[in-house]
């Protein structure tokens, strides 16, 4: 069987505020460190039947690049839903109300 590895490294300041995240994957094909702003992970306990999950972001994160980050994330959970499920139409909602999003957040597409 083979492993992968991904590993996040965080830099947090006095106040335990992330101020670097850096990531790492074995399969990635990228050497050393890759420097992020966000992340957000979620993993499936299936003994809890629940999601834990992992919100962080540095400092220095615009608002503008949050807001871009929370778009793009909720248009590629549209499409892991549709993948893993075939919810077609559900897809569609979601995708829908990213369109909605965007639009009352005031960014373009």
């Amino acid at each position: 069987m083979k492993n992968s590895e991904i590993k996040f490294n965080v830099a947090l300041d006095e106040n335990n505020l992330p101020e670097s995240i850096h990531w790492e994957a074995s399969d990635s094909g990228i050497d050393g460190n890759v420097p992020a702003k966000a992340i957000m992970l979620s993993v499936w306990d299936p003994k809890e039947n629940s999601t834990l999950r992992i919100d962080l972001w540095t400092k220095d994160m615009l608002v503008d690049d949050m807001k871009l980050f929370m778009y793009q994330t909720l248009m590629s959970m549209a499409n892991t839903l549709e993948r893993a499920t075939h919810e077609d139409k559900m897809a569609a909602d979601m995708r829908d109300f990213c369109d909605h999003f965007a639009e009352k957040l005031g960014m373009k597409k």
